[in-house]
């Protein structure tokens, strides 16, 4: 009996090793595989060439743009939409509203199309807060971008943000209102290769200290 239980007692340690006790314990693998939020920064790329036998799930697609909407927002007003296109008909006609962007996108699985609802962002009661006005709403729309293609990369997927299209077919293609503003397509999926790294401008030109 006391045999069996030694050796029980061994194989728990083997399994959790390492693991401090805490509620996370069964987590610890996925936890210590997951980037950096510096790694993030440091490998996402405006990817133009993608890896057509890679596919991303409508599932995955939904993950991420739940965790989208913790993108901060004038007044919490939550402007921004996004439209979908994983489907083989709705992705090349949205190939076809890029312009010159379709040949860099063939291969992505996935297009989102962002738009933000009018009035909302920089409005209260109706009425613009300032001189920015619905500048707000594609503030907060940059903003939620910023996060889509932030946490994309944390998933291990790549994005491209595309602001040649074509807004009025757009619209049609998938029924957007009239009171939201198309801004951006979105490319999602997985970089074929290894882009370089741009050059950036010097620190001190874009930063000043008072």
């Amino acid at each position: 009996m006391y045999k069996k239980l030694f050796f029980g007692v061994l194989t728990a340690l083997v399994i959790f090793s390492g693991c401090n006790g805490g509620s996370n314990c069964g987590e610890q693998k996925t936890t210590a595989s997951s980037p950096s939020f510096d790694e993030v920064l440091t490998t996402r790329r405006s990817i133009r060439s993608y890896d057509a036998a890679k596919k991303i799930s409508e599932d995955e697609v939904r993950t991420l743009l739940k965790a989208v909407q913790e993108a901060p927002s004038w007044a919490n007003q939550q402007p921004t939409k996004y439209y979908v296109a994983i489907g083989k008909e709705k992705l090349e006609a949205v190939q076809n509203l890029v312009g010159g962007n379709k040949d860099r996108i063939i291969n992505a699985p996935v297009l989102i199309v962002s738009t933000f609802e009018k009035g909302k962002s920089g409005f209260f009661d109706g009425k613009a807060t300032n001189e920015i006005g619905d500048g707000w709403g594609a503030y907060d729309n940059g903003l939620s971008n910023c996060y889509l293609i932030m946490k994309a990369r944390a998933m291990g997927f790549d994005t491209l943000i595309m602001g040649m299209r074509d807004s009025d077919g757009l619209r049609s293609e998938f029924s957007i209102p009239e009171n939201e503003t198309v801004m951006a397509v979105i490319a999602l999926g997985y970089r074929s290769g290894e882009p370089k790294q741009p050059g950036h401008r010097p620190f001190d030109d874009v930063v000043q200290f008072f």
